[in-house]
């Protein structure tokens, strides 16, 4: 797969490192600070199509902040090699290795997830345990996704018939016209191709699967989360979404202008500002002991 915009080389001398790895089937772009403030460190989970290249822009910014964060790609997505036939993914296949990579880190991660990565994470939560903190960012719904068929019919009618004959959900994404439509708000800070050059084939199982009798979410976890809509986001509603963050109790920001890729939107860094502002006043405690042995040092 030829390598996404966002993976571009970058310039010696910033105040962090970047490790790109694929070991036993999985890739891994990970980011340390140089001067790191926070101990716990932060795993980027993405959505349908994607991988953990289109985390890279935040991850940049994360590092200048003092965290460490790993992303990941799913098998077949990203760099990482199909281990499944693409067709027959399920979400409880891929909640697997998202407990792969919380459970090998030293330090349980603050979940950041975007669209199916937030599927995951509930499935996580509500299967295995609690986390540090969780983002959720355009979310799935808390119980049902059902509705996003109608929506995306009306958008794409030829492709939804050609997933549904198919059980893929790659004909979605089929042209960088398509994807765009999908992903992207008209302003946004990378085209469609260049957006398209980065996606993969998807399962049409995963959004069939988050629906009842199949599906129902725990929402009495002890997991702090922070759930950020898209408010242009054309297949999750903006009111569904807000009711959904209000059944898990998280704090709930809206991006007014952002498609439901929002870490690819003109405002992504004021995105990842509120955040790391939240996530700051959660782990205070990290941030002003770390800033206290760097003072001790440099003295």
């Amino acid at each position: 797969m030829p390598v996404p915009f966002h993976l571009s080389s970058q310039p010696d001398g910033l105040p962090y490192t970047r490790e790109r790895s694929v070991v036993d089937g999985i890739e891994r772009i990970t980011y340390k600070p140089l001067v790191k403030r926070y101990d716990t460190p932060l795993l980027f989970t993405h959505g349908m199509w994607h991988g953990a290249w289109c985390w890279q822009g935040w991850q940049q910014l994360f590092a200048l902040w003092g965290w460490e964060s790993v992303s990941f790609s799913l098998p077949g997505h990203g760099e990482s090699p199909v281990q499944r036939p693409i067709r027959w993914c399920t979400l409880g296949y891929y909640t697997k290795f998202l407990e792969q990579e919380i459970d090998r880190m030293a330090q349980k991660p603050v979940v950041v997830g975007h669209s199916l990565g937030t599927a995951l994470c509930q499935r996580y939560l509500k299967h295995v345990g609690d986390l540090p903190a969780a983002v959720m960012l355009s979310p799935w719904l808390s119980h049902r996704m059902i509705g996003l068929f109608a929506r995306y019919f009306g958008l794409d009618f030829a492709g939804g018939l050609a997933a549904c004959l198919t059980l893929s959900a790659t004909p979605a994404v089929r042209s960088p016209a398509n994807a765009a439509r999908i992903f992207l708000s008209d302003s946004a800070v990378c085209t469609p191709e260049e957006l398209h050059e980065g996606l993969c084939d998807e399962s049409m199982w995963l959004v069939l699967q988050h629906n009842p009798p199949f599906w129902k979410p725990k929402t009495d976890t002890d997991t702090p989360m922070l759930w950020i809509s898209a408010g242009k986001d054309l297949l999750i509603p903006e009111h569904q979404s807000r009711e959904s963050a209000k059944l898990f109790s998280a704090d709930y920001m809206v991006a007014e202008l952002a498609g439901h890729d929002l870490m690819m939107e003109p405002d992504h860094a004021l995105t990842a500002a509120w955040i790391h502002d939240w996530l700051s006043q959660r782990f205070q405690s990290e941030r002003t002991k770390n800033d206290q042995l760097t003072a001790d040092f440099a003295a």
